[in-house]
């Protein structure tokens, strides 16, 4: 501790010092309550009267004019530290934590969007003849005769054309890295 000119006695604290706890004695009670009601959040509370109470140390001249204008600008402060905070907080996006997850695919999900994506694209590259007839038997599931008769095609072609499409997907599918 500093010691005054006489060598004696400890220094009186700066005029800053003093200020900032005669301060933090009369309003941060009243300041926490004040901050907590708003908040609902005790560390943001107490994130808010500490700013409040670093600017006021920074700001002496802020507070120092009268007892009720002190009051207000620390409450003024701890309004807009709030405000700010919620803006902010509001404006960068929030990191996902258990209870943001649970609307999210799973590894399942995803792993099946995946492949339904890589069976599209296999898919847009047969022929049009075979797209046609796993789209009747395998999507829709009709049964040969069911197909043979939309397509206008005897039963015979129907399964000749699905053996063929499916050794085409197969095919398909190696080359693309999802069957072995």
């Amino acid at each position: 501790m500093a010691r005054d000119d006489a060598g004696g006695r400890p220094a009186a604290p700066p005029l800053a010092e003093r200020l900032l706890v005669a301060l933090h004695d009369e309003y941060a009670g009243v300041l926490f309550a004040f901050a907590f009601r708003l908040s609902g959040d005790r560390q943001r509370a107490e994130d808010a009267v500490s700013e409040a109470l670093l600017r006021a140390w920074q700001h002496p001249e802020a507070v120092e004019g009268g007892r009720g204008s002190a009051r207000a600008w620390l409450f003024t402060v701890v309004r807009n530290y709030l405000t700010d905070s919620w803006r902010r907080d509001a404006a960068r996006p929030r990191t996902a934590g258990p209870e943001r997850l649970d609307g999210l695919a799973g590894p399942d999900e995803v792993e099946r969007a995946v492949e339904t994506w890589a069976l599209a694209d296999a898919m847009a590259l047969l022929s049009n003849d075979h797209r046609q007839v796993l789209y009747y038997s395998s999507y829709l599931g009709h049964s040969v005769d069911e197909t043979a008769a939309e397509l206008g095609i005897p039963a015979g072609t129907v399964k000749s054309r699905t053996y063929y499409a499916l050794r085409a997907l197969r095919s398909i599918l190696e080359e693309m890295g999802y069957v072995r």
